[in-house]
């Protein structure tokens, strides 16, 4: 009987784990782009626009099948890092010609976020094929609804190829962006951790009217198959493609709501320029990594685990010093509150190095992008008036994001 109901379990298992989620450019696919026939397509996508076979969804669009379905790419569309992936976060992105489509690569990360109308002439429908991470800050969320705002201001159809949210489709965590810091990184009203596939949110971006103006375009969502809003991107039986040089595997868009926005403070390495991006806080200031991992523990913190870490960066903030601090562990993704764990760190570092200016050591400039990062700077200052204590800002974090249940309701697809 036990030999049977092994054999059992790892049939379940092998089951489980061959599972496979299609995503949008899948599903088009199948249906032999029925639902973009006969149109010129301006497509907006990066590495990350690929198939269960990691066939480039620019190959695809321009492939003798796609050609037979009376489908025309135009025009491709570059975000930060660029088409092919092959620029630096931060730097400008050139209009180029691809050499590979021979369409015309119009930058979105430059001069202008968003298309223009010049860039639309030979345009019936804009297509988005991004990969996104689940973060509010993360620009490709606000590529894409400063592209729909384009849609609806030229009259084009608006395509969302969907993907799954690597996050899962169920934690919404952290406030929304109050007025007055309304920036790229973080351009429109939704909590920190949206909870949304790409299709979704554009949804409702479209059916709040959140963008500019209250416009509204024709939005189509070709939605994923087989894939439901208790899934990870584990459980998706899909192969992860770098969505930025920095987020090089699926559990860093897990790790990236943890360090990330305390990141833009440079008081702290977060691993960039190590091995563990968005996984460590660490400084060479910080003398004692075993007491800082004992002291975050001791919180009790569900879903979270901390271990002393001691590196070198080969690049970027902390390049050639021995940094010591800790790496957070995620050992329940539903039970972690992704988005507080820079507090408690914060918070701990306050108690161990209470003469560390810590945020207050942060430049201006540094302090506004932390600022548009959180969308506002109201828990910054109660947090450091409190005299660092998470306990100061915690309910209002953790309620923060209540009223967006009922706006999401009306849009979830899955």
């Amino acid at each position: 009987m036990r030999t049977i109901l092994t054999l059992l379990t790892v049939i379940l298992t092998v089951a489980t784990s061959s599972a496979q989620v299609k995503t949008g450019i899948d599903v088009l696919e199948a249906t032999n782009f029925k639902a973009l026939a006969g149109k010129r397509v301006g497509l907006i996508t990066n590495p990350t626009g690929v198939n269960q076979k990691l066939r480039s969804t620019v190959e695809i669009l321009s492939s003798p099948e796609a050609k037979a379905a009376g489908v025309q790419l135009t025009a491709l569309f570059a975000p930060e890092h660029g088409v092919r992936g092959d620029i630096e976060a931060g730097l400008k992105v050139e209009n180029v010609i691809d050499e590979k489509s021979g369409a015309m690569i119009y930058s979105l990360y430059g001069n202008g976020f968003k298309p223009k109308s010049e860039m639309l002439q030979n345009v019936d429908a804009l297509v988005f094929d991004i990969q996104d991470i689940g973060s509010r800050s993360y620009t490709f969320i606000s590529t894409l609804g400063l592209s729909m705002e384009a849609a609806a201001e030229n009259n084009k159809e608006f395509f969302v190829l969907d993907r799954p949210n690597p996050l899962g489709g169920n934690k919404i965590e952290g406030g929304s962006v109050q007025p007055g810091f309304n920036s790229f990184v973080s351009k429109y009203p939704v909590p920190y951790i949206h909870g949304l596939t790409v299709g979704e949110l554009a949804e409702v971006y479209n059916g709040e009217r959140m963008l500019r103006n209250g416009v509204q375009c024709k939005l189509t969502v070709v939605e994923m198959d087989g894939w439901n809003r208790k899934m990870k991107w584990d459980d998706c039986g899909l192969e992860w493609v770098a969505t930025s040089p920095h987020i090089p595997q699926a559990k860093t868009a897990v790790h990236y709501p943890i360090t990330g926005m305390v990141g833009e403070l440079s008081i702290l390495n977060i691993g960039v320029g190590y091995t563990l991006p968005f996984e460590t806080f660490a400084a060479d200031w910080i003398t004692d990594a075993e007491e800082l991992s004992n002291t975050l523990n001791g919180y009790g913190v569900k879903g979270v685990l901390f271990r002393p870490i001691h590196y070198r960066p080969f690049y970027g903030s902390g390049k050639g010093k021995t940094l010591h601090g800790v790496q957070v562990h995620i050992t329940d993704l539903d039970a972690a509150p992704l988005t507080l764990l820079m507090f408690y760190v914060l918070e701990s570092l306050h108690e161990l190095y209470p003469s560390q200016p810590l945020i207050g050591g942060a430049t201006a400039s540094r302090l506004a992008m932390f600022d548009k990062v959180m969308g506002s700077k109201f828990l910054r200052e109660k947090f450091v008036e409190g005299g660092y204590r998470t306990s100061v800002v915690r309910e209002l974090w953790e309620q923060a994001p209540q009223w967006f249940e009922g706006v999401r309701a009306k849009y979830m697809l899955y």
